[in-house]
């Protein structure tokens, strides 16, 4: 039994390494392909990485970059778009968006934030949901740290110092706690989504029949809140809302 569970764990490591090695490969003949002005062939080996379901902002970015080479603008912010959900503080993948949203058709305005929420934004985008968690970890191992160095403290100025310092870092490794459960939270209820259609018309219910609110173009980002059927749904920047087919969008 032992030894069977030993080769199965090799297996899984090799099988891992395979994978990793594979990925590796296609990753630099991609790369290759970018830097040789073979945009096409570069894409679709990017796209083999991902459909064995690996991600990276990087890989997003290489992607992004190989479509706007292209002209392909609106698969070019998508993949953008998923580099920026991943590293949201990351000048490159942040310029090269900027780039390619101010070559569409559409230049919304967004909707003015007070400067609170304008503040709290940029500290809650601070980093990805896994660098908060891992944050949160580091910083509850460092109340574990002072906790110890509390208890084993033989003098009373030692002893208030770690309590102090131990409450601060349970507190600030909570806060950290939070703000990656809202920051997963939000990415996992909040869908974002990138319009593929030439040009569109949002109506105002889910039926091609209902009214006619506004026109978008391609490129532009939408927010979901809703899907009935083949209809979603959305929201763009200036807080206009209105419903979409499912089959003009691809989500972030």
């Amino acid at each position: 039994m032992k030894k069977s569970i030993f080769i199965l764990i090799l297996l899984l490591g090799a099988m891992t390494s395979f994978g990793s090695t594979k990925h590796d490969s296609l990753l630099s003949i991609a790369n290759q392909q970018y830097d040789e002005g073979i945009y096409h062939e570069a894409i679709q080996n990017y796209q083999l990485i991902i459909e064995d379901k690996v991600e990276s902002s990087q890989l997003y970015y290489n992607l992004g970059n190989a479509f706007y080479k292209m002209d392909d603008l609106a698969s070019a912010i998508l993949y953008y778009e998923k580099a920026k959900k991943i590293n949201p503080n990351d000048e490159d993948i942040n310029y090269n968006l900027g780039i390619a949203n101010s070559r569409i058709v559409d230049n919304i305005d967004s909707v003015p934030q007070i400067i609170f929420k304008r503040w709290w934004n940029q500290f809650y985008n601070m980093f990805s949901v896994n660098l908060w968690a891992k944050v949160a970890i580091g910083l509850f191992i460092l109340t574990l740290v002072f906790a110890a160095i509390y208890l084993l403290g033989r003098t009373r100025f030692i002893k208030k110092l770690f309590f102090s310092l131990g409450i601060l870092f349970l507190l600030l490794s909570i806060a950290s706690y939070f703000v990656s459960y809202q920051k997963y939270y939000y990415t996992n209820t909040h869908k974002e989504a990138i319009l593929f259609a030439p040009t569109i018309t949002v109506k105002s219910s889910p039926n091609r029949n209902s009214v006619d609110l506004f026109v978008i173009h391609e490129g532009s980002k939408v927010y979901i809140l809703d899907q009935v059927g083949e209809w979603i749904e959305i929201r763009i920047a200036n807080g206009s809302v209105g419903w979409l087919p499912v089959s003009s969008i691809k989500y972030i």
